[in-house]
């Protein structure tokens, strides 16, 4: 295999990361009209605009994202990785559905996709849109592949989640006709386990300095892992999800190794197409850096009605050196702002894009239990 610091990884600007295929400007311009038509749908129910997808919060967690000072060169990347140092960092846990309501406990006909979006505060970095951010957005889902795997696919998946997503049996006849079946199942398969224990993925690939990775996120401590052998159970409730992560960030520190997995080949580990998983046998993940949150109240009323009102994670809202790619990554760039701004006017808000994560309030944070 080599030593994992003079292997032969592919820069992030050699001919062939990115090809944009015919016809995508207009797939993901679609992709925008459907998320918002999926908003208004939730909208015109409960007279709330919610995000078009990971609408249901389950908590919301402030702590430390610690850069190690002693890492190899080929980890050194970006102006994140550069130094050693302690950022701050908070954390939303969530799962798939545009839905807030929908049921992801034991009732549920299926598992969902689980969501974690970090943001990281640093200095004032150059950002791909050309300003200088001081927060650094960095999202992941429980699955290492992505059902919406490039803005056709996309397209073609919400259209028929839209048409049959009322009609479980109906919705699968349409998939069992596609040649990417075992890929849209996967998101339904998702073990229905404890938040707080379940590994996290990009999915995507992202530039990392000179080179291009996907990252990971790893649960450490012994505790979280260990929770990884509950399942919801039949006499669980349908908010088992979050008072399981109550619970759980009262009492415990949480701690998680943040990874990458260089591209090395790619015929192999393709970026335009995210629906393929790179083989982490033969193109390990590396530690670069570790979060860690301190027992705190995890379902705070207040943090969580300001991350809904005002904020939206956004891989484009973070590093140029840590730049989204593919097919993926370039729809994110136009839904998410889309998605936002249709929230945001329906709401009566206004986005804020915040300088500290200060400005996110702690709350009293003196709940017993979130459950009503």
């Amino acid at each position: 295999m080599g030593s994992l610091d003079t292997r032969n990884y592919v820069r992030w600007d050699t001919p062939g990361v990115e090809k944009v295929p015919p016809n995508e400007e207009e797939d993901i311009n679609a992709v925008a009209d459907q998320i918002n038509l999926i908003q208004k749908t939730h909208w015109n129910k409960t007279r709330h605009c919610y995000s078009g997808t990971h609408a249901r919060t389950h908590g919301i967690v402030k702590g430390k994202f610690i850069v190690s000072d002693d890492l190899p060169p080929h980890l050194k990347q970006t102006e994140l990785f550069q130094k050693g140092g302690e950022y701050p960092v908070i954390a939303r846990y969530s799962t798939e559905p545009g839905d807030p309501g929908l049921d992801v406990g034991p009732n549920s006909s299926t598992s969902r996709l689980r969501h974690e979006g970090l943001r990281v505060e640093g200095k004032k970095f150059p950002a791909p849109n050309g300003d200088k951010l001081p927060t650094q957005d960095i999202e992941f889902n429980s699955t290492p592949a992505l059902d919406l795997a490039d803005a056709k696919t996309t397209k073609e998946i919400i259209d028929l989640r839209i048409k049959y997503g009322g009609d479980p049996n109906e919705l699968y006849k349409h998939l069992e006709q596609r040649n990417d079946t075992e890929l849209q199942k996967a998101r339904d398969q998702v073990r229905n386990t404890h938040l707080g224990s379940t590994r996290q993925y990009s999915q995507t690939a992202y530039r990392f300095g000179d080179y291009v990775v996907k990252y990971t996120l790893v649960p450490e401590s012994e505790t979280q892992k260990k929770m990884y052998e509950q399942t919801v159970r039949p006499e669980d409730g349908d908010d088992i999800l979050h008072r399981w992560l109550q619970n759980f960030h009262k009492e415990h520190e949480a701690a998680y190794l943040f990874q990458v997995q260089f591209c090395e080949n790619l015929d192999d580990q393709p970026v335009e197409y995210a629906g393929k998983v790179w083989d982490p046998q033969k193109y390990p993940f590396q530690t670069v850096a570790k979060t860690v949150f301190p027992p705190q109240e995890s379902f705070d009323y207040e943090r969580k009605a300001f991350w809904e009102d005002h904020l939206r994670v956004d891989p484009w809202l973070g590093l140029e050196s840590f730049r989204p790619l593919g097919s993926s990554n370039r729809l994110r760039r136009v839904v998410y702002p889309r998605s936002s701004a249709l929230r945001r006017k329906m709401n009566g808000r206004k986005e804020i894009h915040v300088k500290s994560i200060d400005e996110i309030p702690d709350g009293k944070a003196n709940q017993s239990s979130a459950r009503l």
